[in-house]
């Protein structure tokens, strides 16, 4: 497999609750990160003294963050009323020649800054807020 461009890597937001995905305007990077908690069951018996762990145990997580150049574009006016109202709607990363995560997120954190010689830009953080789909591509 060739190497991705990492504009391709696309947050989307729905922007009507009713499946009508954008992509947030501005964005210049952006990342999504796959957590999972293990649960410890090693006891005495344990062989050899190793760590065991239990298999599908745990809490499963994801986040979502993104940086880029404040467009005051309608995507961005969605996110910053998900934060307000403590909202969880869908959300998309299309990772490139991959496939698709899909689900629902909360917007944790919204950050907004601009230098007088600069452009205004943004920061959003999202944390997952139930079962995700992966559709590969």
């Amino acid at each position: 497999m060739a190497a991705q461009n990492g504009k391709d890597l696309l947050i989307k937001v729905d922007m009507t609750d009713a499946g009508l995905f954008e992509t947030i305007a501005g964005l210049r990077a952006s990342r999504i990160s796959f957590n999972a908690e293990s649960v410890d069951v090693t006891s005495l018996e344990s062989q050899g003294g190793w760590r065991e762990l239990l298999g599908g145990a745990g809490v499963r997580s994801a986040t979502i963050s993104g940086a880029g150049v404040f467009k005051d574009a309608a995507s961005d006016e969605r996110a910053r009323q998900i934060f307000f109202d403590g909202a969880t709607p869908d959300f998309q990363v299309v990772i490139p020649d991959f496939g698709v995560v899909e689900g629902p997120f909360q917007v944790t954190a919204i950050e907004y800054a601009g230098a007088h010689d600069g452009e205004a830009t943004y920061e959003l953080s999202m944390a997952s807020a139930g079962a995700l789909s992966f559709t590969a591509i």
